[in-house]
């Protein structure tokens, strides 16, 4: 139902939105959204209506398109810097440059008072800031949802540690820009195929879940958790490792863990210097990215050179864990498939599993679509090792797919993102790295435990028994089925068609004989 206020509500946010962009010289961005040209004219009209004070702060026109866009969404402050880094995973929407620009976006702001952090403190874990901490030190860094103390404590496992606080009504400022987003968004898939496929919704949808989230500290120290606990093998730890949480200094608006000293893996001369080899960190990140992705299904979705330290023993310490990404084993297995393919240059196959995971229609053409990734993979393998780029492959893979109308895959947002952004940190440390030669044994070795005889072999056992733990259930289910074809298919019966005829009589008897078999299987 219309609501006239919300309307306007949504309206005079966007419209802010748009000057801002104007005065950044950023209003291009809108041009490129599948609305009317005239609904695009009339903000354009409305966010050029600026006052001498908005003309002095005029972008730098020398500027790229990029860092202006950057420059209005971090004037606009949390929700749009978000929104921003969720566009840098989308070149199809907004272009392969725009795109490589916006993954420069800093999710920085200025900090908060002190006397704020105290008080978040205080109301968080009760009593005083002493009671808790014996030192409680400035902010160190400040972003669109939260900064951090350097502190200390008087435990005996450590003394030193990050205290992570929310922004003071944080909460609500997303809320509502969120409920903008979402307005917007709504709005422009109602312009046609292309905005549909595109799926706007479901864009802001993944953002708002991200976002909520990242407002609960606890659910920060949890992902955490996880990812030591799926990281402790001992291979894993000599690569890598995550901060101990502390738990009693931990609540919804307040994350407490273990101070990092370490060097940020994005000074390389430093590195060097401590005697720690770069090249090797590169295929280190590339390794442990993989491995949290495809083996584990949950890997960290932020790790740009800001979340990534060096200890003394060259292992590499991530901070920062508000962007999880997971990936159910169904999107595992034609991920493995698609990228395993693409190093064996099987393009065919490539091409298959897009269409097996149905995010090609039916109705496009296997064999026209393996020619158009082969467009893509032939000219990348004829390169040097170090200029094969894995952001390369991503951007021209969005150019082809919208060719054959493939709709945006949500869940694969933040993995894509993650992608590009670890190897763009590998590259930093080692300009020469190989992404594929690095990343061909993590999926040969993922590939074969999950997808060879012996898992398909598993996977059947495993379905034979789940139909067999059915089997006390069986009369249930047999009257639900024979109800549910009654209700969908009416006076069937009556009729006497061949379906009334054979199908209700033998329906049951199939799913029986179906159960039975499983529960001989099962016991073979």
């Amino acid at each position: 139902m219309f609501d006239p206020v919300t309307a306007f509500g949504n309206s005079f946010r966007l419209i802010r939105a748009a000057r801002a962009l104007a005065r950044h010289d950023a209003l291009f961005a809108l041009e490129g959204m599948p609305v009317p040209h005239l609904s695009v004219r009339m903000l354009r009209w409305l966010a050029a209506l600026r006052t001498p004070w908005e003309r002095q702060r005029a972008a730098d026109a020398s500027l790229s398109p990029g860092a202006r866009l950057a420059g209005a969404l971090h004037e606009l402050g949390p929700s749009y810097i978000k929104l921003g880094q969720m566009l840098a995973t989308r070149p199809d929407i907004i272009g392969d440059q725009l795109a490589r620009d916006l993954m420069r976006l800093q999710d920085r702001l200025p900090p908060f008072s002190q006397a704020e952090a105290r008080e978040a403190v205080a109301q968080e874990l009760g009593g005083a800031v002493e009671d808790h901490f014996t030192e409680f030190g400035v902010a160190v860094a400040a972003a669109s949802i939260a900064q951090v103390h350097r502190a200390r404590v008087a435990d005996a496992e450590m003394q030193d540690v990050a205290v992570k606080i929310l922004r003071p009504d944080i909460e609500r400022a997303f809320s509502r820009d969120l409920e903008s987003f979402f307005w917007l968004a709504r709005l422009i898939e109602r312009f046609g195929p292309t905005a549909q496929r595109l799926r706007p919704v479901e864009v802001v949808r993944t953002l708002a879940d991200s976002v909520a989230l990242e407002m609960d500290l606890r659910y920060e120290a949890a992902a955490a958790s996880e990812l030591a606990e799926n990281m402790a093998g001992e291979d894993d730890a000599k690569e890598f490792r995550v901060p101990k949480i502390d738990w009693r200094r931990t609540s919804r608006r307040l994350l407490t863990l273990e101070w990092i000293d370490g060097i940020p893996i994005g000074e390389r001369e430093a590195l060097i210097a401590a005697g720690i080899d770069p090249n090797a960190l590169a295929a280190s990140v590339i390794r442990i990215f993989l491995k949290q992705a495809m083996r584990d299904g949950f890997f960290h979705a932020d790790l740009h050179q800001g979340n990534l330290f060096v200890d003394a023993s060259g292992v590499i310490v991530a901070v920062d864990f508000g962007i999880m990404g997971r990936l159910d084993m169904r999107n595992r297995r034609y991920l493995a498939e698609i990228l395993f393919g693409f190093i064996r240059r099987d393009y065919k196959r490539v091409a298959e599993v897009h269409f097996e995971a149905g995010f090609v229609a039916r109705d496009k053409s296997v064999e026209a679509f393996a020619q158009a990734l082969r467009s893509i993979g032939e000219p990348i393998f004829g390169l040097r090792a170090g200029d094969i780029s894995m952001s390369r492959l991503l951007m021209q893979l969005f150019q082809v797919t919208e060719t054959f109308e493939m709709r945006t895959q949500p869940q694969l947002l933040l993995l894509q993102k993650t992608m590009v952004v670890v190897e763009g940190v590998a590259r930093g440390l080692d300009p020469q790295v190989d992404f594929w030669s690095v990343s061909e044994p993590v999926l040969k070795q993922w590939i074969e435990a999950h997808l060879g005889p012996e898992a398909r072999l598993m996977e059947a056992a495993e379905s034979v028994g789940a139909l067999a733990r059915a089997l006390p259930n069986l009369p249930h289910l047999i009257e639900r089925a024979e109800r549910a074809l009654e209700r969908f298919y009416g006076d069937a019966r009556q009729e006497e068609t061949p379906l009334a005829r054979n199908g209700f009589a033998n329906i049951g008897w199939w799913v029986a004989a179906a159960a039975i078999l499983a529960l001989m299987l099962s016991r073979v």
